[in-house]
């Protein structure tokens, strides 16, 4: 893989002997069957190593660490499978409260309400969605009340403090539905904190239907969107930043699942003989593992590139992001096509570990845009004047979903029963997006995994 700084390949070495040890593809089945005290246990882990603060800001208890920190923790995640909502709550989440206004009386007044903890009966605190035990998600204490984690005043600390002390802490795990690139909050049943943001505005969420993935340890929930915690042209900005980031952590996620999916194949190769001989010695098998290798190594840069944009707020962050997006995605789809053709029949059984990798990468494809969305992103970049002017749609892309002037796809939901393009529907548009409790139709029910003939879900 790429070269990487002494201290980031001892950060990498670090998390990989842990994770090694902690018997993540058990923890992994586990989660998959609903007993998520494994997969907890992980997360705890991880916690200590720092993982769960590294996107969260010094002042509010986390490392304050880059973007390329980042990436190299959610790679090692891929790497090894971890269950739970890792693009979500390591990243995606600490950015967007980290970028929302700090400040109660630049938020809206439901926030400023929640900050001064002056909520009304029927409101959502965060004790609605946060407390109970950590074998649930919640924090070990109890209820979390205002300034439990800020360690002070919250109104001046910023009314997010006290959840980006509990994501830093690794007390809590988020999860959020950005539509329409994420429709669903990815294991809203393990997260203390779910979030809804859409357009210019980010809501406290309650999960409602549930479906489960084309990977068994990702559940996917409709969420119903309530107190308003801010909106403004501010908000919009936090939350295509915090699309980016989730993106880039989905990006290294897949990086790290298509490194193992050739490590496993590798090995396989080495063991399985055929005619007397091993079948890595046949010509064909080794071509098919060097292009694979090679797809990996070409994809790292590209996400190397994308982190350092983000953390440089640079002009084409978000068009070197989608770019990584797609590369680590081919990548990890190569790797995991060649991991079931030279594993055989074995790797189609769930008793056999590959399966948890092969399906996760199935998942993470779909997540967080399409490729064709970040393909189009990645054209609209290069293809527009320097100055902006005479920008046109792509062809291929529907008008409603192209990027805006800040290279981000509208995060509006769709006009009501029109899906987005390359979405099923998924209920009505508005403030609690989707409303009903319901599938839309053309969805499976809820609670049982596609069949023949349905969409796939990632």
């Amino acid at each position: 893989m790429t070269a990487r700084s002494g201290e980031r390949a001892q950060f990498a070495a670090s998390l990989h002997d842990m994770l090694a040890d902690a018997e993540v593809p058990a923890a992994a089945r586990r989660w998959a069957a609903g007993d998520r005290a494994p997969g907890l246990a992980v997360w705890r882990g991880l916690a200590a190593l720092g993982v769960t603060a590294l996107a969260v800001p010094e002042h509010d208890g986390g490392l304050g660490a880059s973007f390329a920190d980042v990436a190299v923790a959610c790679e090692e995640l891929g790497h090894h499978a971890v269950p739970g909502p890792v693009a979500e709550s390591v990243a995606a989440v600490p950015v967007l409260l980290a970028a929302l206004p700090a400040d109660p009386a630049l938020a809206a007044p439901a926030a400023r309400d929640l900050a001064t903890g002056e909520l009304t009966g029927g409101d959502l605190t965060p004790g609605d969605l946060s407390g109970g035990d950590l074998a649930t998600g919640g924090f070990a204490g109890g209820d979390l009340a205002a300034g439990d984690l800020a360690g002070g005043d919250l109104p001046a600390r910023g009314w997010p403090a006290p959840w980006l002390a509990g994501l830093a802490a690794g007390e809590l795990l988020a999860t959020a539905a950005m539509p329409p690139w994420l429709p669903w909050a990815v294991d809203a049943g393990a997260a203390g904190l779910v979030l809804l943001a859409a357009g210019h505005t980010v809501r406290l969420a309650a999960p409602g239907a549930r479906y489960r993935s084309v990977d068994p340890g990702r559940s996917l929930s409709q969420v119903t969107g309530g107190q308003v915690l801010a909106r403004g042209p501010l908000v919009a900005g936090a939350i295509a930043r915090a699309l980016d980031a989730g993106t880039l952590a989905c990006a290294a996620q897949l990086l790290g699942a298509g490194r193992a999916l050739l490590d496993a194949s590798v090995l396989h190769a080495g063991q399985r003989t055929q005619f007397g001989r091993p079948i890595g010695a046949f010509q064909a098998v080794k071509h098919q593992l060097a292009d694979v290798a090679i797809g990996l190594e070409f994809a790292g840069p590209l996400l190397d590139a994308a982190a350092a944009a983000l953390d440089g707020n640079g002009e084409h962050a978000a068009r070197d992001v989608s770019a990584a997006k797609v590369a680590c995605t081919e990548a990890a789809r190569h790797a995991a096509r060649t991991a079931l053709q030279v594993h055989g029949a074995i790797g189609y059984t769930e008793e056999h570990d590959l399966h948890l990798w092969l399906l996760k990468v199935r998942a993470l494809a779909g997540a967080w845009g399409s490729q064709a969305e970040h393909r189009a992103r990645v054209m609209a970049a290069i293809s527009a004047p320097a100055d902006g002017a005479g920008r046109q749609p792509s062809v291929d892309q529907p008008t409603a979903r192209q990027p805006t002037a800040a290279g981000h796809p509208a995060v509006d939901p769709p006009t009501a029963g029109q899906p987005a393009a390359g979405q099923p529907t998924t209920g009505q548009p508005g403030a609690g997006y989707p409303v009903t409790g319901q599938p839309a139709a053309g969805q499976p029910p809820a609670e049982r995994p596609a069949t023949a003939g349905e969409p796939a879900w990632n």
